[in-house]
């Protein structure tokens, strides 16, 4: 057995050595070195535990914490050649700083437990880096929709002009994706927050360990309960990659419509020229990168999320080696998310309306039928009869050119004698957004309240630590 071989954690029952390319083509450290402050610290807690049950004194434990820490202040760790994964370099390093003793540190765990535990870490914080990220877009389309006032914008069905609301009410709309996107991933976090270190390889750790201590210094609410489910559980993972993916597809949907509002054609948005670009072929254009570059992005995080769901739905218990594979996805989407998010907020917070563009839109296309209905249901009439007359007096309109509010009374009594001269009052795009009167609705005095609890939920969420974070929203 070579040297090379040799220097494996596991090459005791081993003589011949690997296949050179197979053993470079299954390493995970190329990718999972990025774990190496979460393996120190989880090294760390499980030193803590092992000095607690005999196997350390405490001046090795002093010592072992010391050389860790020293280990993690490594740099340039990607490149190299001779760890298999983040769990060997650890030990590799470790062995280099404090000497035999390093070989201690494995006493009591497996590295099926330390990968379970390193990547609850990193999701963790992923986690942590997106509720914080998510505050700062949600403050800022709260700031837009305050600034927005009492600005109108017609809104759509299948993509058609259908009744005019508010700005802020459309803004406010995104704003509730995020709150549901944040309490989703909260969530995740309090169901995740236990600790598998003294799961062992499958059965649970050979030394009379005390869990708690491992799990109190890695902040964890408490160790796992089953060792199996322990080593082999990514449901974290999943649900992580899962609510990622539901906020991505909000983000896109966001993008998808500002892309669509600057477009000459609608002309409601302008985008900021700071994060546009123009074309090597045409002077004229201004194009929306970032808008378009959102949309593509968010398809990888629904991707990740799909991977993981694909590569967990067929392994038996407990550890297998294709859970390998569930690392890269994860990585993938907490960079996806916090590289969106890292432009969202500056791009949301320079986007400029046209409000008179808007307005006029809002005004236009009886998008005041609705109200007509209501008007007219109130005088008594049948819904579905007032719905008939309305579009009666809106095909009349699409004939002669002209808006409901442009017809003469001796028109409209045309199609029922229930219209009268306060018609015309009921129909003012005032009118017409405050017959929404509802919890929920775009009436102005609706949105101005709705406005008001969003930025006190805002003020409540923000005061909060990541711990509790980000709950009750």
């Amino acid at each position: 057995m070579d040297e090379q071989q040799r220097a494996k954690m596991w090459s005791g029952r081993f003589r011949e050595p690997l296949n050179k390319t197979f053993e470079e083509w299954q390493r995970s450290f190329p990718f999972d070195w990025r774990l190496l402050s979460h393996e120190v610290e989880a090294s760390i807690a499980h030193a803590r535990a092992i000095e607690a049950a005999g196997i350390l004194t405490s001046e090795e434990l002093l010592q072992m914490e010391q050389g860790l820490r020293a280990v993690a202040k490594l740099e340039n760790i990607a490149t190299n050649e001779q760890a298999e994964d983040i769990h060997h370099f650890v030990e590799i390093e470790l062995t280099k700083q404090i000497g035999d003793l390093a070989l201690k540190l494995h006493t009591g765990r497996s590295r099926n437990e330390q990968i379970a535990t390193d990547m609850r870490l990193f999701v963790r914080e992923a986690i942590d880096n997106t509720l914080d990220n998510l505050m700062a877009w949600r403050k800022v389309l709260i700031d837009l929709a305050e600034r927005a006032g009492e600005a109108t914008m017609p809104s759509f069905t299948h993509l058609q002009r259908a009744e005019p609301v508010l700005i802020a009410h459309w803004l406010l709309a995104y704003v509730s994706m995020i709150e549901r996107d944040a309490s989703r991933l909260a969530d995740a976090r309090k169901r995740m927050n236990v600790c598998p270190l003294g799961s062992g390889a499958i059965a649970g750790a050979t030394l009379a360990l005390d869990r708690t201590i491992a799990a109190r210094c890695l902040a964890f609410d408490a160790p796992t309960i089953n060792s199996m489910d322990a080593t082999s559980d990514r449901d974290f993972a999943l649900e992580f990659t899962q609510a990622i993916a539901t906020l991505g597809i909000h983000i896109s949907r966001f993008a998808e419509e500002l892309t669509l509002f600057s477009t000459t054609e609608f002309g409601f948005v302008e985008l900021p020229e700071a994060f546009s670009t123009g074309s090597s072929a045409m002077p004229q254009k201004k194009n929306p990168d970032l808008t378009e570059l959102i949309r593509g992005k968010c398809g990888r995080l629904i991707g990740a999320a799909t991977t993981l769901a694909t590569l967990i739905k067929g392994l038996p218990l407990a550890y297998n080696k294709d859970l390998q594979e569930g690392q890269e996805p994860v990585f993938d989407a907490a960079d996806t998310i916090a590289g969106i998010l890292s432009v969202l907020p500056a791009f949301t917070a320079a986007l400029k309306f046209r409000h008179d563009r808007m307005k006029v839109a809002a005004e236009t296309g009886y998008l005041n039928a609705m109200a007509a209905a209501t008007y007219l249901s109130n005088k008594g009439v049948p819904f579905r009869k007032a719905h008939e007359k309305v579009g009666n007096a809106v095909r009349f309109g699409l004939e002669t050119g002209r808006e409901l509010n442009d017809l003469t009374l001796a028109e409209l009594n045309q199609f029922g004698p229930e219209f009268g001269e306060d018609f015309y009052e009921s129909i003012t795009l005032e009118a017409t957004l405050d017959c929404h009167d509802v919890v929920g609705g775009t009436a102005r005095h609706r949105v101005k309240q709705a406005l008001a609890e969003a930025r006190q939920r805002l003020t409540a969420n923000a005061g909060k630590g990541n711990e509790t974070s980000h709950v009750g929203l």
